[in-house]
């Protein structure tokens, strides 16, 4: 049986971490650790970790602020763990997540593994619409948490990202520390010929963010890292990365097509309308709820609107995050 060291980056966050304290407390598989690294909070929460000591096999480290990928490599160095397990902060991890991990290692060993995320019953209706918007293949092109997907070979992300020591102590750790740290991390150590795969059944509840102006900001950011990927890697820009780029410009251009043309302006929103539509409909019967339907409308614009501009930004005005 296998020791797992769980690192969790965090910054200003004490609260969140409270909460995935708790439902790692409750999990089924108890051969675990847990390392903290507070990447140069203000907010500081190692009182929250003294309060779990009792129940949990958790240290934390305080380190000046350098970014999630370094603070990862902090962790794991301070790892003694078999197989270290990546959580954002705002994560709640489903009480059985370490005990399918294990069962999946034991009968089909993989050196790196990825998992999905999900809505908890408990999140607001908010936070449901946005995380439909950031898993449905409307948006996202289906590149997320599936094994086969428009974006060629899964990447684990790392909000939920699980790799062995061997993995560590052959490809070391992050090189960039945000940007598309992540997937830049998981090529990494595919083109190094380890085996990387997908457990759907080790899903976790991700709270991602809790209102749609922060949303806005993180889908900004995404959008930059791709481009920042492909700096990287350049064969790892799919067509399918292009698809928010694609509907920015086509909403941006819908003025002008009034402008130019009323009747190609009419069409344009007709099919903007339509396909908003779709969203709310896909997410209504998903969630089984009208309100999260609704909500998943200026959610998933935003998703697919502040990607595309954080995209074209980077393009065109960024530099490499490299170092």
């Amino acid at each position: 049986m296998r020791k797992y060291s769980v690192i969790i980056p965090i910054y200003n966050r004490p609260d969140e971490l409270d909460e995935l304290l708790e439902s790692l407390k409750l999990q089924t598989f108890k051969n675990f650790e847990i390392i903290v690294i507070e990447d140069g909070s203000v907010n500081k929460c190692e009182h929250i970790v003294v309060k779990h000591r009792d129940f949990l096999d958790i240290k934390y480290f305080y380190k000046t602020n350098g970014g999630q990928g370094f603070a990862r490599n902090f962790g794991f160095e301070k790892a003694c763990g078999d197989y270290f397990v990546q959580f954002d902060s705002d994560a709640i991890i489903p009480e059985n997540y370490f005990e399918l991990v294990e069962i999946h290692l034991q009968s089909n060993y993989i050196d790196a593994y990825g998992g999905p995320d999900a809505a908890h019953s408990s999140f607001t209706d908010t936070q449901k619409a946005i995380n439909f918007a950031m898993t449905s293949v409307l948006t996202t092109g289906g590149t997320r948490g599936k094994k086969k997907n428009l974006g060629g070979k899964f990447h684990p992300r790392s909000f939920n990202f699980g790799i062995s020591r061997k993995v560590y102590e052959t490809v070391g750790g992050y090189k960039i520390t945000r940007m598309g740290e992540d997937i830049e991390y998981s090529i990494r150590i595919i083109e190094a010929g380890f085996n990387v795969g997908l457990i759907p059944e080790a899903f976790i509840y991700h709270k991602r963010r809790t209102s749609l102006s922060q949303f806005y900001k993180q889908l900004f950011f995404f959008g930059r890292a791709r481009i920042n990927i492909g700096r990287f890697f350049p064969k790892e820009l799919k067509l399918v990365h292009f698809f928010p780029v694609a509907f920015t410009l086509f909403v941006l251009s819908i003025p002008f097509q009034f402008l130019i043309f009323k009747t190609l302006g009419l069409a344009s929103l007709v099919i903007l309308i339509f396909f908003l539509l779709l969203i709310f409909m896909s997410s209504t019967l998903e969630n089984k709820s009208i309100s999260v339907g609704l909500k998943s409308i200026p959610a998933a614009f935003i998703q697919l609107f502040a990607y595309g501009m954080g995209f074209l930004k980077e393009a065109f005005f960024g530099k490499s995050m490299i170092k």
